[in-house]
């Protein structure tokens, strides 16, 4: 196994930053299940790393907090849980650390707008029909 994780380009953590717990999984397994420690917990703690950047450690500080923690059990083996694990808490940074596109500003198109009155001239004639004949009034 390498000694960092890659996030993505430009940014990987040193897996000394990275905390890996085994456990026993929970569900249906058998006696295999029931005796080995296969399910895998990988945690990043995000304050005391020192490969990130201010503003990346901002963006995952909102999302998750100080912790960011990634779990595998589905595997029988506990090295493919831990690959499991690694890859979905780098997926998990990678995603969390990328900023949000910029929106783009439109206008509705004609079609959109006719659709729109359309409907609410639908819905009124449902709200019309509804009515008691012979006035609003109630006596």
């Amino acid at each position: 196994m390498e000694d960092r994780l890659r996030v993505k380009k430009g940014l990987s953590i040193p897996m000394s930053e990275i905390e890996i717990r085994a456990s026993r999984s929970s569900g249906p397994g058998g006696q295999h299940a029931n005796v080995t420690a296969s399910r895998i917990e990988a945690t990043f703690s995000i304050g005391e790393s020192d490969s990130l950047t201010a503003a990346q450690r901002k963006r995952l500080e909102e999302k998750f907090g100080t912790r960011v923690t990634a779990v595998s059990q589905e595997a029988r083996s506990q090295a493919r849980n831990r690959e499991v694990a690694l890859q979905r808490l780098a997926e998990r940074i990678a995603e969390a650390i990328t900023p949000p596109k910029p929106r783009r500003k439109t206008r509705p198109t004609r079609a959109s707008k006719e659709r729109r009155l359309e409907g609410k001239r639908k819905r009124s004639e449902v709200k019309r029909a509804r009515r008691r004949p012979g006035g609003d009034s109630a006596e």
